[in-house]
């Protein structure tokens, strides 16, 4: 072969070795991105897809009865409510939480509308099964709905018979619910999903966790808004024999074992509902509330705080009032600025990304900024306000004028909360004008109340 051949053959050669050469790299490289990334890709199309939605999740568990000293991050010694303190500990405690009423109804309509309750003439417990929430009202569940959420209800209601459909809780907001009606505890309990009436084998307690968490997975990939109100710790005192033994057997008699025994189920069920959270990786995603409706009865611990149900005396409006969010409030501080169950409503929406229009005439505030530590100023400057009946309040500041009595009403007093958290030394007299100005803010704020849609039921 003649040397210019000869060259020409080898330079053929390496092309053709240097073309499969470069097939091989070019087969490994696809190889190699399908064995390696496409499974990533895969994996993180996979998580986004579950991921869970920009806004938040908002459950709101509203206690029944609870007394202010109930649970051991306000002063409990006698039992353990670790579920129900980590929201404490895992975001803030307000020291000076209200509610808008004194009774189970009138908080509820307050907290349902973001409005005080007399504004619309709910000033009492319904009496006869025509009475509950205005029609004229939109209510928490409306709100969410609009702002995209879904909305659902677990446990007692109060805001009128479900028998009349105005009154019904698919009518007034909420996509779902499960209604339990009455006071009965014990099982077989009855439950109203919806409009469907069915029957669960469980304590209230473990029931109102169950149909609570199925709710939760239902819809974990979508927001959602939960008001959750068991009957927990309303009488009648009923609880399992399994719960009731976890009670120390030195704790008192009976009725007092049986609600120490309360406070115990209703700690389960608070911890059952917070360990779906995080077992749905949820936690970081939803903002959790515990209060109570209002203070508690006789067998309740209402201390250090004066009186209790029914009452404007701060045992029956000062309640706990605590909020999670991970991720987003700083966990376990201590607030001490006065807030009120009104403001979880313009909180949830600021929280959702939605705007509070003027013309709701809503009287809560958001309360994120402070939550948040963004600021430390009282949001309401202005003051908040009672009315139930002839009883009533006003609270600027640390200064408190209050006409209360269960049986009958006691003279007007002035107290200095800061000071005297136990309503024990009147001021009246020392303060003539801060009487006056408290008076006079109290009169502005009633003027623009309506009279009671019914009256007040006898003995309340």
């Amino acid at each position: 072969m003649a040397a210019g051949s000869q060259l020409e053959g080898e330079s053929v050669l390496r092309r053709k070795r240097c073309g499969s050469q470069a097939t091989f790299k070019k087969e490994n490289i696809v190889k190699r991105f399908i064995t390696l990334v496409l499974p990533c890709l895969a994996i993180y199309s996979s998580s986004f897809a579950a991921t869970p939605p920009a806004k938040p999740n908002v459950l709101i568990i509203l206690a029944d009865d609870l007394g202010y000293g109930d649970i051991g991050v306000q002063g409990q010694k006698e039992v353990a409510t670790p579920n129900i303190d980590s929201i404490a500990k895992n975001g803030v405690r307000f020291t000076n939480g209200y509610v808008s009423g004194t009774m189970c109804s009138p908080t509820r309509a307050g907290l349902m509308t973001g409005r005080y309750q007399t504004r619309f003439g709910h000033e009492f417990n319904p009496v006869k099964p025509e009475d509950g929430l205005a029609t004229t009202e939109v209510t928490f569940a409306d709100r969410m709905k609009t702002a995209g959420y879904v909305t659902g209800l677990v446990g007692k209601w109060h805001l009128g018979e479900v028998e009349i459909d105005r009154f019904h809780p698919l009518q007034r907001g909420f996509t779902e619910s499960s209604y339990f009606a009455g006071q009965k505890k014990l099982p077989p309990l009855t439950v109203l999903r919806g409009r469907e009436q069915g029957k669960i084998d469980e304590f209230i307690g473990q029931a109102v966790a169950q149909e609570a968490n199925a709710f939760i997975t239902r819809h974990r990939n979508e927001p959602w808004f939960l008001y959750m109100t068991p009957s927990l710790v309303h009488i009648p005192i009923e609880v399992p024999e399994n719960v009731l033994a976890r009670v120390p057997a030195d704790a008192g008699d009976d009725k007092h074992r049986g609600y120490l025994a309360s406070i115990v189920a209703l700690d389960d069920m608070v911890g059952s509902v917070l360990e779906k959270l995080r077992e749905l990786n949820l936690e970081e995603r939803t903002l959790v509330v515990f209060l109570s409706d209002n203070g508690g009865t006789v067998a309740a611990n209402n201390k250090p705080l004066r009186g209790g149900k029914g009452q404007t005396a701060e045992g029956s409006i000062r309640e706990p009032f605590l909020v999670q969010w991970k991720g987003v409030i700083p966990a376990g501080r201590v607030l001490d600025q006065p807030v009120i169950s009104l403001d979880l409503l313009p909180t949830a929406l600021a929280a959702a990304g939605s705007e509070v229009k003027p013309e709701w005439k809503l009287d809560g505030v958001n309360l994120l900024p402070l939550l948040k530590g963004e600021t430390s100023a009282p949001p309401h400057p202005e003051g908040l306000f009672w009315k139930f009946g002839d009883q009533w309040a006003a609270r600027i500041g640390d200064w408190k004028l209050v006409q209360t009595g269960s049986k009958r009403l006691l003279p007007v007093a002035l107290y200095n909360l800061k000071d005297d958290i136990g309503e024990k030394q009147s001021l009246v007299k020392e303060n003539p004008d801060k009487v006056k100005e408290l008076r006079a803010a109290w009169e502005r704020w009633n003027s623009r109340n309506v009279a009671p849609l019914w009256p007040q039921k006898e003995g309340e």
